[in-house]
C-alpha cells in the first residue's frame, strides 16, 4: 500500500508507486482524501504558508479522523488481498509526510495483514494528543522503519526522540534514522527540497525493508 502525502495522487505519487511496483510489488494507491474529493487534489500550485494551500491542507485532512481512518485501512487491505494481482501473504505499508502517521495506523488496524510499515519524513509521529500515533505501537506487530527529516517542523528534534523512546519500550524490530541534509518531503519528485541522492537511498532501505519481511 503506498499512501500518498497531503498533495494527494498526481505525477510524482504515481511514479514513486511504479517505481515500487517495478520492483516486483502489487501496489495499491488510494485516494486517501476521498471524503474531500476526486484527484487531482489542487486545483493550483502548492506552496508552504501560502493561505490558500494552508486552507486546502485543513480541507483535506480534516475529514481524516483516527475513527475514519480506523474504518478505512481494514477496506484497503481488504480490496488488495483479494485482488488477482495479489498472492497469499503478509502485506507492508508506506506513508510519506502527512501519511506517515496512516501507514502506522493501518498496521495497528490490521496487524494480522501488515509485515511490514514505512514512514518518510512522516509528521506528527509523537504527540501529546491522545490519538497520537506512537501509542498505538502496542496494537503492531509488523517491521517498523522510519526515515526522518532534518529540521522538520512537523517532527522536531524533541518528537524523533520521544519515538525512539516508544520504540525502545515498544520491543518489536525497528529502524529510525534522520537522513542527512534532506529537508521534509525530500523523496517527492515535484518537491522543491527534493533530494535525489537520500530519495533513492530511501526508496533502498524500502525495498529491503519489503524483500525482508514480505516474501
Amino acid at each position: 500500500m503506498f499512501l500518498t502525502d497531503i498533495g494527494g495522487i498526481r505525477p510524482s505519487q504515481r511514479e514513486m508507486a511504479a517505481r515500487l511496483a517495478a520492483a516486483g510489488y502489487t501496489v495499491l494507491m488510494p485516494n486517501i482524501f476521498y471524503r474531500t474529493g476526486h484527484a487531482p487534489m489542487f486545483d493550483f500550485p502548492m506552496k508552504l504558508g501560502d493561505e490558500r494551500t494552508t486552507k486546502r491542507f485543513a480541507e483535506l485532512s480534516g475529514p481524516l479522523t483516527p475513527e475514519a481512518l480506523e474504518h478505512d485501512a481494514p477496506a484497503f487491505v481488504d480490496f488488495l488481498a483479494v485482488h488477482e494481482s495479489t498472492s497469499a501473504g503478509p502485506m507492508g505499508v508506506v506513508g510519506y509526510c502527512y501519511s506517515g502517521a496512516l501507514a502506522m495506523r493501518t498496521a495497528a488496524a490490521r496487524p494480522e495483514h501488515i509485515a511490514a510499515a514505512a514512514s518518510f519524513h512522516g509528521g506528527r509521529l509523537y504527540t501529546d494528543d491522545p490519538a497520537s500515533p506512537h501509542l498505538l505501537l502496542p496494537r503492531i506487530k509488523a517491521r517498523l522503519y522510519f526515515g526522518h527529516a532534518i529540521q522538520d517542523k512537523s517532527m522536531p528534534q524533541e518528537a524523533i526522540d520521544g519515538l525512539n523512546r516508544a520504540l525502545e519500550t515498544w520491543g518489536g524490530r525497528y529502524e529510525s534514522e534522520v537522513y542527512e541534509g534532506a529537508h521534509h518531503s525530500w523523496t517527492v519528485p515535484d518537491s522543491p527540497v527534493y533530494n535525489q541522492a537520500q530519495a533513492d537511498r530511501a526508496f533502498e532501505k524500502l525495498t529491503q525493508l519489503f524483500g525482508e519481511t514480505l516474501s
